[in-house]
């Protein structure tokens, strides 16, 4: 059985395929060649919009403009009110590039036939059907609380471990692993799940049942890409809550 990643061709990480995949080698590193090309497919359409909505500005919005401030101010008020007014500010690029990019990700996969594309090999589907894209997210994720908190207290954030006693120190450290874990399978189990029944119901029943269905995954994943950035808000929150009090 191939190697699923290989760095160098040397060390090899894991020896596990799931699937068949369209595989390209970049500097020695195998990587999922049609998770990129689905992932640059959604950040290019992002891309686009902010392009498109950013020309002609009006005093009075209207279109495209008027549709993408709506969105703006819903991702303004998605990190206030998770971040609180004092915080929100700097966090909402990043909180707003994962909830677009993982809605419009989500909605790709429940709109675009993606399997009718022939590749070489394997298949494409939504980005966030792929668990290296759910776990990348998560750990990003995991990256920006941590960076939230040591930024505001240096290295004193680490004290957190130990407080209020050393005893919880093995639970302060679980639980840091266990954030991105449950938001990267939360994802990719509940955009898998939709796509395997809506395939199921395809060929089973195809011209009425799948609609219905398709149109609950439509909800379900918008819904997801909420939870994902609200958590993500959430956690960000929790590493600057912890210290708030030194402050004042």
């Amino acid at each position: 059985m191939p190697n699923f990643l290989t760095f160098s061709n040397i060390l090899p990480l894991a020896e596990l395929e799931v699937g068949h995949h369209f595989y390209w080698n970049l500097g020695g590193l195998t990587v999922h060649g049609q998770v990129f090309l689905t992932s640059w497919f959604v950040i290019g359409l992002l891309l686009i919009a902010s392009l498109l909505a950013g020309r002609n500005r009006q005093m009075v919005p209207a279109g495209l403009q008027n549709f993408m401030e709506y969105v703006l101010e819903f991702i303004r008020d998605l990190a206030k009110n998770q971040l609180g007014e004092k915080e929100y500010r700097p966090w909402v690029p990043f909180i707003g590039t994962l909830f677009l990019f993982i809605f419009v990700s989500n909605w790709s996969g429940a709109l675009i036939p993606w399997k009718l594309i022939q590749l070489p090999e394997g298949e494409l589907a939504a980005p966030t059907g792929d668990i290296n894209t759910t776990v990348a997210l998560a750990l990003l994720t995991s990256l920006a609380y941590f960076y939230a908190g040591f930024r505001k207290r240096g290295l004193g954030y680490f004290a957190k471990y130990v407080e209020p006693t050393p005893i919880l120190l093995p639970i302060a450290i679980l639980e840091d692993f266990t954030k991105p874990l449950s938001l990267s399978f939360r994802l990719f189990g509940n955009i898998l799940a939709d796509e395997l029944v809506v395939a199921v119901l395809v060929l089973l029943v195809p011209l009425f049942i799948p609609v219905p269905v398709m149109m609950l995954g439509l909800f379900t994943s918008a819904i997801q890409a909420l939870v994902f950035a609200t958590l993500a808000g959430a956690y960000i929150h929790e590493a600057l809550e912890g210290h708030g009090d030194e402050d004042h």
